[in-house]
């Protein structure tokens, strides 16, 4: 696996990049040792500006998926880009109890997931989902991310 980092903000505490292609590594279901990721770790108002334009949704969300679609007949082995907003991670982590390298890992595992198809719209689909993520992350060390830490 391939994986292509992109720095667009300082903001936050942010993984290595060795710790973020060990979670995009992780989370690639497919064979292909070429298969290729971009992450860009972004501030609030790029996050804001693609959610607005690419999901119709208004402001900073954690983590978006891109699948790359190639044309008829031509066959790449990239999976598309995952752009991650540091400043949403970091407050997420924080509100939800977790170190902010647990809530980092599940945002590239459940983007990279988005990325090969996987999605949460429908109930049985979610589950799928979620039970994949469960599963790598605690291969990964990290305990179940559905499980709140925070008091009620």
């Amino acid at each position: 696996m391939n994986v292509d980092i992109q720095r667009q903000t300082e903001t936050g505490p942010q993984p290595d990049d060795p710790d973020i292609c060990s979670w995009a590594s992780a989370a690639y279901l497919g064979s292909d040792d070429e298969a290729e990721i971009t992450v860009r770790i972004v501030d609030e108002h790029e996050s804001a500006t693609l959610n607005e334009t690419y999901r119709h949704k208004t402001g900073p969300t954690n983590v978006l998926s891109f699948p790359f679609e190639s044309p008829p007949g031509v066959e790449l082995p990239l999976l598309g880009d995952l752009v991650i907003c540091a400043p949403v991670v970091d407050k997420e982590a924080k509100q939800q109890g977790k170190t902010s390298q647990a809530h980092w890992a599940h945002m590239v595992v459940h983007g990279s997931l988005h990325l090969q198809g996987y999605d949460h719209i429908e109930p049985d689909q979610a589950e799928q989902m979620e039970v994949l993520e469960i599963d790598i992350l605690a291969r990964l060390g990290f305990s179940n991310p559905y499980e709140s830490t925070t008091e009620q």
